[in-house]
């Protein structure tokens, strides 16, 4: 019984540490909405969906390029921004409110676009989308990964999908 709870206990710390280390890499791209936040400074908290241009306005500091930054590197850049001139040592707190989504076609019950969720696989983006449809492969999954829609990727169930990724599931040959 001992043996049962340690090995649950030590799964879900492995779990949470691979999420916090997923989340932290993940790069901020156009249809990400991010929340910014100022320690003790409310008129510093900024929330914003990101465009196109990936820019968002920010106090004192004017329009800030977020796409292509990890959260960390933002936090980062406003310390910087801020430290000189108008805050001594400011505490900047930035964190992604609503990720950008994913889409999946082919032959899944529902295709369209849904909402990614950090350390998402194929798996779970096929339960989104209803399930597979009887006619469906495993064997003929591909990745159009965000940065590269032209080159697709061969992938599994277990394949892990980022935001802004195209899953296409095709049929299988009777």
């Amino acid at each position: 019984m001992n043996c049962k709870l340690f090995f649950s206990a030590l799964c879900f710390l492995f779990s949470t540490v691979c999420f916090a280390q997923t989340a932290q890499d993940y790069v901020l791209g156009p249809g990400d909405k991010v929340e910014i936040k100022v320690f003790g400074e409310p008129d510093l908290e900024v929330t914003a969906l990101l465009g196109n241009s990936g820019e968002v306005n920010y106090p004192f500091l004017g329009a800030l390029k977020l796409a292509g930054l990890t959260t960390f590197e933002v936090e980062k850049s406003i310390v910087n921004g801020l430290q000189p001139d108008y805050l001594k040592t400011p505490s900047v707190y930035v964190q992604v409110i609503e990720y950008r989504p994913f889409y999946i076609h082919g032959e899944v019950k529902s295709p369209g676009a849904y909402p990614y969720q950090p350390a998402m696989t194929v798996n779970q983006a096929v339960a989104l989308a209803g399930g597979l449809t009887e006619r469906a492969s495993t064997d003929k999954i591909y990745i159009f990964k965000e940065q590269t829609k032209q080159q697709q990727q061969k992938g599994t169930l277990n394949s892990q999908i980022a935001a802004g990724d195209t899953i296409k599931i095709e049929q299988r040959l009777f």
